[in-house]
């Protein structure tokens, strides 16, 4: 893998984990009882990006890491995953 790929992959997983860790953590206004004027009690009391975004760094760190680990350590590739369906001549 060069740089640029392996950047382009960081980036593709570092949006996939920002949208799958966005929920966790998040308070809505009703669960602090400070609803804001105007506003729906169901909306994010705070938007705490700064949170997210290095939770979702640490994240995908971690699961790069665990890609590099089985397939350059271990040297597991797509063809040790067992067939599921017969291949058809």
């Amino acid at each position: 893998m060069t740089w640029i790929s392996l950047a382009a992959v960081f980036f593709i997983v570092w949006w996939m984990m920002l949208f799958v860790s966005l929920p966790f953590g998040l308070r809505t206004q009703d669960d602090d009882q400070e609803v804001v004027l105007g506003t729906t009690s169901s909306a994010p009391r705070g938007p705490h990006m700064l949170r997210a975004v290095i939770r979702t760094t640490m994240l995908t760190v971690a699961v790069i890491g665990i890609f590099y680990v089985v397939t350059r350590v271990l040297g597991y590739s797509f063809d040790d995953i067992p067939q599921i369906v017969p291949k058809l001549r």
